[in-house]
């Protein structure tokens, strides 16, 4: 399992996406699974950077753990308990300017992994998510 802290910016994006493509490289996933895993990693972040420490300094411990054609990925954050998975799912039906703003980014992750949960314990925001390949 590889373990890193990042700071909660918007700043270490890159960094995070960097470690992530370098650990899929070594666990030998798929390109096709490399980027709805990049896309579902960079949502999740980004959501943390912008919204977990309104008005304070905060960071990510990230977690990436191979399995047996899989990969399961760890966010933790000390920042405002939210629960992504309890946000309803935006209605894609609708056109861009029907629909209403935000969500969009966490039913992607939740449709491209094939686990995802969610849970607040010691004070900490956890998500994890796991993609299958093969």
């Amino acid at each position: 399992m590889a373990d890193r802290t990042f700071p909660a910016d918007i700043s270490a994006l890159n960094e995070v996406l960097l470690f992530t493509e370098e650990q899929l490289e070594q666990a030998g996933c798929p390109a096709k699974s490399v980027m709805q895993i990049t896309v579902a990693i960079e949502e999740m972040f980004v959501n943390v950077a912008h919204y977990a420490y309104p008005g304070r300094e905060g960071t990510v411990r990230y977690s990436i753990e191979p399995g047996d054609n899989s990969v399961t990925f760890r966010m933790a954050d000390g920042g405002v308990p939210f629960d992504p998975l309890a946000k309803p799912d935006p209605d894609i039906t609708l056109s861009v300017d029907e629909r209403q703003i935000g969500g969009l980014g966490i039913f992607m992750m939740k449709k491209t992994m094939d686990e995802v949960s969610y849970a607040y314990e010691n004070g900490e925001n956890i998500l994890t998510m796991t993609k299958h390949f093969k």
